[in-house]
């Protein structure tokens, strides 16, 4: 019996997505961009509750998804995964950042650890 998600995404679990993420990721500047919209996206939500100003969180896509679109358009040069996997991909930009702040994850050289 298929289930909701792999009938629309063909994954079945984050665990089964995640090395095809890592794979539209390969390219150091994409993942390096990806790393800098995640440290925004945090600066720009702590910056909002800091200063109460609530219209800031407008910036929250623009600078999160912003850079990693550029890294992809103009360095990896394929589309996004959110394009296809919104939910999987949003996790799994989380997921690298962690796996990157730890050091699981070069941001040089090939993403799969």
């Amino acid at each position: 019996m298929s289930t909701k998600t792999e009938a629309s995404t063909g994954f079945t679990s984050f665990r089964e997505f995640y090395p095809f993420y890592l794979n539209e990721h390969n390219d150091a500047t994409c993942r390096t961009l990806h790393f800098i919209g995640s440290w925004l996206v945090l600066g720009v939500i702590a910056l909002a509750f800091y200063t109460t100003n609530w219209a800031l969180l407008w910036f929250v896509p623009l600078v999160g998804y912003g850079f990693a679109w550029v890294g992809h358009f103009f360095f990896e040069k394929n589309k996004p995964a959110t394009f296809k996997y919104p939910l999987y991909s949003f996790i799994g930009d989380w997921v690298m950042f962690k796996d990157i702040l730890t050091g699981k994850i070069s941001l040089k050289g090939n993403a799969q650890p």
